[in-house]
């Protein structure tokens, strides 16, 4: 632990070298092949910890505590508090000195012993920020259980984890690990809801609400139930996760809880009941997963496929639209867009390509598009800069660019994942929002025409009066930068 940072933040190769000499190499090996990143390798969005932090402050008597530097901490509470965490967030703080001793690891364990209340939790999260990820503190060697309560440690660097959607994962991942340990020695509680007497589909990634209940209502003609969404809201409903016939990969890349599902011997169904052709593909899936006579799932195809195509000819699209996130569902979203009518050239995702997004990057590239994954900013925004689309939808400094551009622009996390996208719910929830936004284009442009200029160069910053304009002094300096030019011109001809 001596050769690891005892300060703040460091670049992610130090940190990544530190943690393997402090022993964490097999940790940080597992990550790259869950979560293998791209020509690029560092998050280009939040810390990726939020996402972990978020699934343990949703879950019910769960308590979360982070262990890294203070001003991760502060961040992380503050972001996670604004998008509207109910309880406050545990922090076990360090210095140099009881970071480099061990004196840390005593801290966080006599941390959960105080926490440990089996009347107010069934569970306490820990988890490592970079720092104390790259120093080696070693949460496995913290007690599996303090009277009744499980004890969760994870590590959640940023030098390890490329996106905060995939973070969500490595928690989830890890509860499903303890969970399906508990069932597999013995009995364990029934979920607070019962139990299903019929099989589930468990869900497998974070949507809208009305998602899961439109879900259930295809499934219910088939004999067939909705499981839990995983991440859970509560610890009970693993082990109904668990106890499912199949799971329905509606995010793509939890690769840590695949794996759990899979150790339990549950198959996998990829993609989404999203639009027509994805509504139609994905009952027929899991039929063939439940042994369903397909007389049977042709029957619920045919109840339910006209109703998705009514509403998606109902309001058509007309225009080109840009896609781009960090969520997960950028592919579903795109399959909903074109076939409301839209023309999608383009869709990035900074998430990883697994074999359960193979569906819907089929399905996208026979339309002509081109899937970038792990898209970088500079991806996206050579994409909006480029294409001059109708609408693009993206990330914030997407939609910032767009509108300098005077493009509409709409906020994928906010304004596209806040709306339903399976089944007949779907199929109509997106044509409001994105024709409304589309239909901005001319007040975009008088936008654009006031605010030409302001923010750049000499008008960048905040000035009570003009500001001192010397040219004299820039056309000296560029007398400098010209003659560097050339003599570095001659260099290369010599």
């Amino acid at each position: 632990m001596n050769d690891a940072p005892t300060g703040g933040c460091s670049s992610s190769e130090t940190m990544e070298q530190a943690a393997r000499k402090a022993g964490q190499g097999d940790l940080l090996d597992r990550f790259k092949a869950d979560y293998p990143v791209g020509p690029h390798d560092k998050p280009q969005s939040m810390c990726p910890a939020f996402g972990s932090l978020r699934v343990g402050l949703r879950m019910k008597r769960v308590a979360t505590v982070l262990s890294g530097s203070a001003c991760c901490v502060y961040g992380l509470s503050f972001v996670s508090h604004f998008y509207g965490a109910r309880r406050s967030v545990g922090y076990v703080p360090f210095d140099s000195e009881t970071l480099v001793t061990g004196k840390l690891f005593e801290d966080i364990r006599e941390a959960v012993h105080d926490l440990a209340d089996p009347k107010k939790l069934d569970a306490i999260v820990v988890t490592n920020l970079c720092v104390p990820t790259a120093s080696g503190v070693p949460l496995r060697l913290l007690p599996d259980e303090i009277d009744g309560v499980r004890i969760i440690g994870i590590d959640v660097p940023g030098f390890g984890i490329p996106t905060h959607a995939e973070a969500k994962d490595v928690l989830a991942g890890a509860m499903l690990s303890y969970a399906r340990k508990e069932a597999a020695a013995g009995p364990v509680p029934a979920p607070a809801a019962g139990k299903s007497d019929r099989p589930t589909v468990t869900l497998l990634g974070e949507m809208f609400p009305a998602d899961p209940l439109g879900i259930a209502g295809m499934l219910a003609p088939l004999g067939l139930a909705a499981g839990p969404v995983v991440p859970c809201r509560e610890w009970r409903e693993f082990y109904s996760a668990l106890d499912c016939g199949a799971v329905a990969a509606i995010h793509p890349f939890y690769t840590a809880s695949v794996r759990e599902f899979q150790a339990a011997g549950r198959p996998i169904l990829p993609s989404a009941p999203v639009g027509a052709d994805g509504t139609a593909a994905w009952l027929a899936s899991i039929g063939d997963a439940f042994g369903i006579a397909r007389d049977v799932v042709a029957g619920v195809q045919n109840q339910f496929i006209p109703a998705i195509r009514s509403a998606l000819t109902a309001a058509r699209i007309d225009g080109t639209v840009t896609v781009s996130g960090y969520e997960g569902s950028e592919l579903l979203v795109a399959r909903l867009l074109i076939e409301s009518g839209a023309t999608v050239p383009y869709v990035g995702t900074a998430c990883p390509k697994t074999p359960w997004s193979a569906p819907d990057l089929d399905w996208l590239e026979a339309k002509g598009v081109t899937v970038k994954f792990r898209a970088s900013l500079e991806d996206d925004l050579a994409v909006v800069e480029g294409l001059r689309p109708d609408l693009a939808i993206g990330t914030t400094p997407v939609v910032q660019k767009a509108k300098e551009l005077g493009i509409p622009s709409l906020y994928f996390t906010n304004l596209i994942s806040a709306r339903p996208l399976m089944g007949p719910a779907g199929a109509g929830s997106l044509q409001q929002v994105v024709n409304a936004a589309m239909g901005n284009r001319d007040r975009m442009s008088r936008m654009k025409g006031f605010f030409d200029g302001v923010g750049h160069g000499d008008t960048a910053g905040i000035w009570e009066g003009d500001p001192n304009l010397r040219p004299d002094f820039r056309a000296a300096h560029q007398k400098k930068l010209d003659k560097k030019a050339r003599a570095e011109q001659a260099a290369q001809m010599i």
